[in-house]
């Protein structure tokens, strides 16, 4: 299996795709744009065609083509990136999203981490002038990335968590009634 098909499995793994908004998502891209100054900060997961936005903070898009994803190039390594101007970047500079709304100058973007090492998306605020981050602060986005991923394990550990919880129901209406009442005993 390719790099990127385990890459694909993992965040299918994670399965929160297409689910809706959650205040801890919310509360950690809020928290980006504010604490980095910024008018844009997303939880950008991305899939094989698309990326798609756990939560926005700025924009009101929920997703976006992969193929003009900044977030893409974000998840080809482990560290955060930084486009201090993206007119000036040969990757971005025809990006519609440049030369059109929202008009993005600076992307500084934090890969998500799974637990077997796949980047399945990124924590990444952007701005419609160029601009820079101190090295503190871009630690800071790789902290928050990190709470995001969190976030995310604790989702799918719920959801696991309410399939068993489904799957030991149904064993217990499926026991004979004398065996029902030995197990609560």
């Amino acid at each position: 299996m390719s790099l990127e098909l385990q890459r694909l499995a993992a965040l299918r793994a994670c399965a929160i795709l297409d689910t809706a908004p959650h205040p801890a998502f919310d509360c950690l891209t809020r928290t980006a744009a504010l604490a980095l100054d910024m008018p844009i900060a997303l939880v950008a997961l991305v899939d094989a065609d698309r990326q798609w936005f756990k939560s926005a903070f700025g924009v009101n898009v929920r997703e976006t083509a992969r193929s003009i994803s900044f977030c893409s190039h974000t998840i080809k390594g482990y560290e955060p990136l930084v486009v201090p101007d993206t007119v000036r970047d040969p990757r971005f500079a025809r990006n519609p999203l440049v030369s059109g709304a929202p008009h993005v100058r600076f992307y500084a973007g934090a890969p998500l981490i799974e637990g077997n090492g796949y980047a399945v998306g990124t924590l990444c605020v952007l701005d419609t002038r160029p601009r820079s981050l101190s090295e503190s602060n871009i630690r800071l986005l790789g902290h928050m990335a990190d709470a995001v991923m969190h976030a995310i394990d604790a989702h799918r550990e719920r959801l696991e968590l309410r399939e068993l919880r489904r799957r030991l129901s149904s064993q217990d209406t499926h026991l004979p009634a004398e065996a029902s009442v030995q197990k609560r005993a």
